[in-house]
C-alpha cells in the first residue's frame, strides 16, 4: 500500500556551519542526520523519500548518503539551482529558500508529504502522528509539528525561528524571526533595527516539520510569485515555508493543524553543535531506540 511520501531540503549551503552540514557523518557507522529522519519516516509508513539537493553535491551525496539508503525505500532527487523555475539574477549567489525548493520537486511528488530540513534530528515520535495523519490520502488540511522554542537554541549564536501562534488546535500564524538567543536566561529575537522582541521558553516554533497535501502546489506557485514581485530583486532574499504556511492561513487557502508529539530534536546549526549532535545520536543507540548500523552491515 502506498504511503506518504517524505521531501528533505539538503541543498543548503552550510554557510554557518562551515561546510556541507547534510553529508557530515553523525552516527558510528557513518550515518548523517537524515538518516535518522529516513528511518524514522520509514518505520511510520512512509514509502517515498524525494531529496532536494544541488548538481554540484551530487555525486557525493549519491555516495555517501544514497548509497546506504536507496535499497529499503524508494528514493528520488530533485535539483534546486539558482536558475531553477527563474531566471539567474545577477549578482544572487544563494538558492532562493525553502519553499522555492519545494516547489523544484513538486513533479516528484504524488501522495500527502512530509517536507523538512535534512540537517535536524526530529525524533520518532514527530514522524509516527505526522504519518497518521497524513496516511489518508483525500486529506485536505495541512499539518505541523512544533517544537517548543528553549529546545531548538544554540548555544553558539543565533537561530532563525518560525514563531507559532495556535488556536483551537490549528495554526493562526507563523513569524519568521532570524535572530534568536539566549543570554543571561533571557530569551529574546534581535530586529534589523536592533528592537529586542522577548520571547517565551514555551513558544511553539517551526523546524520545518510541515505536513501538506499534494494539491497545495499552485498556492505554493502563486506565494512565490507574489515573493518575486516583492522581494526578487533583492540579493540575499529568501522565500521560507514557515512564510508561505502563514500565507496560506491569512488567504483562507489553507487550515494547518497543530500535530502533538513528544519529540525530541537538536540540530547542527554551527559546526560546534556537531559534538552534541554525536553524543546524543550515541545515547539513542546504546538505549536501544536505534541499531548501531541504520542499514546493515
Amino acid at each position: 500500500m502506498k504511503g506518504p511520501t517524505l521531501v528533505v531540503l539538503a541543498a543548503g549551503m552550510g554557510s554557518r556551519y562551515g561546510g556541507l552540514k547534510q553529508m557530515d557523518r553523525i552516527g558510528k557507522s557513518g550515518e548523517v542526520l537524515l538518516d535518522y529522519s529516513v528511518y524514522d519516516a520509514k518505520r511510520a509508513g512512509f514509502t517515498k523519500i524525494v531529496f532536494i539537493i544541488r548538481q554540484d553535491i551530487e555525486k557525493d551525496f549519491r555516495e555517501l548518503v544514497l548509497s546506504r539508503i536507496k535499497g529499503h525505500i524508494e528514493c528520488e532527487v530533485a535539483f534546486q539551482e539558482l536558475d531553477s523555475l527563474v531566471p539567474r539574477q545577477a549578482g544572487r549567489t544563494k538558492p532562493w529558500g525553502t519553499a522555492h525548493a519545494l516547489l523544484c520537486a513538486r513533479d516528484k511528488i504524488d501522495a500527502p508529504f512530509t517536507v523538512l530540513n535534512a540537517d535536524d534530528f526530529y525524533g520518532r515520535e514527530a514522524f509516527a502522528v505526522m504519518g497518521k495523519y497524513l496516511a489518508d490520502p483525500l486529506i485536505t488540511d495541512g499539518a505541523i509539528v512544533p517544537f517548543r522554542l528553549e529546545s531548538t537554541l544554540s548555544p553558539q549564536g543565533t537561530v532563525t525561528r518560525g514563531v507559532c501562534e495556535v488556536s483551537q488546535g490549528y495554526l493562526s500564524s507563523v513569524d519568521e524571526l532570524k535572530a534568536i538567543e539566549k543570554k543571561d536566561g533571557a530569551i529574546f529575537n534581535t530586529g534589523s533595527d536592533g528592537t529586542r522582541q522577548a520571547l517565551h521558553a514555551d513558544t511553539p516554533v517551526s523546524m520545518n516539520f510541515w505536513g501538506f497535501p499534494v494539491g497545495i502546489f499552485p498556492k505554493l506557485q502563486n506565494y512565490f510569485e507574489d515573493f518575486l514581485k516583492n522581494e526578487g530583486g533583492e540579493p540575499k532574499s529568501e522565500c521560507y515555508l514557515p512564510l508561505a504556511a502563514d500565507w496560506f492561513i491569512k488567504k483562507g487557502f489553507l487550515k494547518i493543524r497543530v500535530l502533538k508529539a513528544d519529540s525530541e530534536w537538536f540540530g547542527v546549526t554551527y559546526k560546534e553543535d556537531r559534538e552534541a549532535a554525536v553524543n546524543r545520536i550515541a545515547e539513542l543507540v546504546s538505549q536501544g531506540v536505534y541499531p548501531a548500523s541504520l542499514w546493515g552491515a
